[in-house]
């Protein structure tokens, strides 16, 4: 008869998790090293009890330290950071009540989703028993008594369920765990527990409970799919390799830039892979798409064939279909992920980046790109650093433009250091600027480029990278008050970082947007309402940096560039966490614009600015096709 040990559900939730390892290259790690949340009515008692019970435990017990969050869609960020940092081989759980703090939950499991980030969501759900129905916080639904408010994940999480039984617990816990650790299907993975459940005890086997390792492969491609890859790569006279996040999350860096330089093919970057090629390497060419450099949309255009390495092709990186403007390019997709493979009805090479990506250079031998081309993308790359010091020293006056901070800081921070940054303008401008010497350096997230992310990822890169490297955070005063909560957490925990933020009195991004699209920038500057009923009076005289103060940061106001830098260097050296406040140019000016992206523009209107914009909008739409 098998040993048992007879622990809550709760209980056994939190003793699995803690058991749980990921392995690649010999390299082992904590699976799920922490959990974050907030207590209530719906888990207090169940997996509140459970980690209280894990922290007082022998010291035989593997540790599950707990961090008390104040907002559930930042405890997803942390996680989701701190995964991203990890390379995806790590993450934490992060668990809830029932109601309002689930569903708080949801934004950041989609935000991890789309990046696909493993990240562990433990809400608490609606009674099994149905006694107490409806319960606090519970959201009826006439049609199914058996719907809660956390079937609402389902869409934007890659495994879901639901624990009805005790035994249930062990097959649901095992299928997440695997989830987690694909690199093809990971992302958000929810299992819902019902708050009675949570509590409910069981004969657990002791061997649910014994150290498991998932191991990580590296899945080699298939010859035949290499043979078809290599054949496409030595018939094309001008390839284009575009480096996506696949090749930063499977550590395959050096096999990038010891296959550029074997092949002379010119390598383009999407925001997921900045760094993965260094900024000065030979064929490095910069970002691609929509806010890439003029350099790599230039060879994006002439481009006979486009090698797309753990890319998923959003409409950024392609500018919506319109920056491969070959009438005969042909893609070769190389992507752990078979679903990202074959977009762009390419030859597919199924495999990990790293391996596929030895495979290739192996298969290739001695050929290499005609050394003209080589050349002519080594130009063009030249040019465009000349552009990058524009932007970075304009001198723009009398408030700086948001580039010449970039520049300071891509100055002064090491190369081991971390920049973190999500959404607004400023993604744009960090990807055709940021010169990254190494993938692990530039942490931006712009597959949902969710306001809010920067400063609870802040403190999961910290907790992934550890003391010896700074963590600076970008924040517009847009997304800053979004989710500005998370800094009480970090001052809490004792967690050093420094954030830039950026305070402009509105939405820099989408004003041009707005602009530049024939709506006049309505609604996106940070304006008192006036007589007339529009918002367009004084700027709203909010104080952001006294803000940040109040949750427990050091705060330094800069006054230009020049103290910005002085202020950064005080920064460096504190042992607290530090906000650097500046005020920018909201009217940039931003670096130039070589790419498109698709906006639609309303097709009839009154104002004219619209109607002009829409004009321009049919040209453009005209360049757009599907790859076949």
């Amino acid at each position: 008869m098998a040993e048992t040990v007879r622990l809550s559900v709760a209980q056994a939730t939190i003793r699995f998790l803690a058991n749980q390892y990921s392995e690649r290259d010999g390299v082992e790690q904590r699976l799920i090293p922490r959990c974050l949340g907030i207590f209530g009515h719906g888990n207090v008692c169940g997996l509140g009890q459970a980690l209280l019970q894990a922290e007082l435990g022998g010291a035989d017990e593997p540790q599950m330290p707990y961090v008390l969050v104040r907002n559930e869609q930042g405890a997803v960020h942390i996680a989701s950071g701190y995964a991203k940092q990890s390379n995806r081989l790590s993450t934490f759980a992060t668990l809830t009540s029932i109601g309002p703090g689930a569903t708080n939950m949801i934004t950041g499991a989609a935000t991890a989703t789309a990046n696909r980030l493993p990240v562990l969501l433990l809400p608490a759900d609606i009674f099994s028993t149905r006694f107490p129905d409806p319960v606090l916080q519970q959201l009826e639904d006439p049609r199914s008594l058996d719907v809660s408010v956390n079937d609402a994940f389902k869409p934007v999480s890659r495994f879901w369920d639901r624990i009805n039984r005790p035994e249930q617990l062990i097959p649901s816990l095992l299928a997440a765990m695997r989830v987690l650790t694909d690199p093809a299907e990971t992302g958000a993975v929810v299992v819902c527990m019902p708050q009675d459940v949570q509590a409910e005890a069981y004969d657990w086997p002791e061997e649910f409970f014994a150290k498991r390792v998932w191991h990580v492969g590296r899945p080699a491609p298939d010859q035949a799919a290499l043979e078809r890859a290599v054949q496409a790569i030595k018939a094309a006279q001008k390839p284009l390799l575009v480096a996506g996040g696949g090749v930063v999350y499977s550590q395959a860096a050096q096999a990038l830039r010891d296959f550029a330089a074997q092949t002379g093919i010119p390598v383009a970057d999407t925001q997921a892979g900045k760094g993965a090629i260094n900024f000065d390497h030979p064929q490095a060419v910069g970002g691609i798409g929509s806010t890439g450099a003029a350099s790599a949309n230039a060879l994006a255009a002439e481009a006979d064939l486009v090698i797309g390495v753990g890319t998923r092709y959003s409409d950024f990186t392609t500018a919506s279909k319109t920056v491969f403007a070959n009438p005969e390019v042909k893609f070769v997709n190389l992507n752990v992920h078979a679903f990202d493979a074959a977009k762009q009805s390419a030859t597919m090479l199924v495999a990990d980046a790293r391996a596929g990506l030895d495979a290739l250079g192996a298969a290739l031998g001695g050929w290499s790109t005609d050394p003209g081309y080589q050349a002519h993308a080594s130009g063009l790359a030249s040019e465009w650093q000349q552009v990058v010091d524009r932007c970075y020293h304009l001198g723009h006056g009398p408030l700086p433009a948001q580039t010449e901070v970039f520049g300071a800081l891509n100055e002064l921070m090491r190369d081991q250091d971390v920049i973190i940054n999500a959404a607004g303008s400023m993604p744009g401008d960090l990807q055709c600027l940021w010169r990254a010497s190494n993938p692990e350096q530039y942490h931006v997230e712009y597959a949902y480029s969710c306001m809010g992310y920067e400063i609870p990822a802040a403190m999961g890169v910290k907790l992934a990278v550890g003391p010896d490297r700074e963590v600076v955070a970008i924040v517009g005063d847009g997304t800053y008050q979004m989710l500005p909560m998370e800094l009480a957490t970090i001052v809490q925990e004792g967690i050093k970082v420094i954030f830039v933020l950026l305070q402009n009195h509105g939405f820099a991004s989408i004003g041009a947007l707005s602009e530049s699209h024939g709506s006049q920038r309505f609604g996106t500057q940070y304006r008192r309402r006036t007589a007339s009923g529009r918002l367009d009076g004084e700027p709203v005289p909010f104080d952001l940096a006294t803000n940040a103060a109040s949750w427990g940061a050091d705060v330094l106001r800069c006054d230009g560039i020049a103290e910005f830098r002085e202020n950064y260097a005080k920064a460096v050296a504190s042992p607290y966490t530090t906000v650097l406040y500046i005020e920018t140019d909201l009217l940039g000016p931003n670096p130039p614009g070589t790419a498109w992206w698709d906006v639609p523009v309303a097709q009839v209107s009154e104002l004219d600015s619209t109607r002009a914009a829409y004009g321009e909008y049919a040209v453009a739409k005209r360049q757009q096709r599907h790859y076949l």
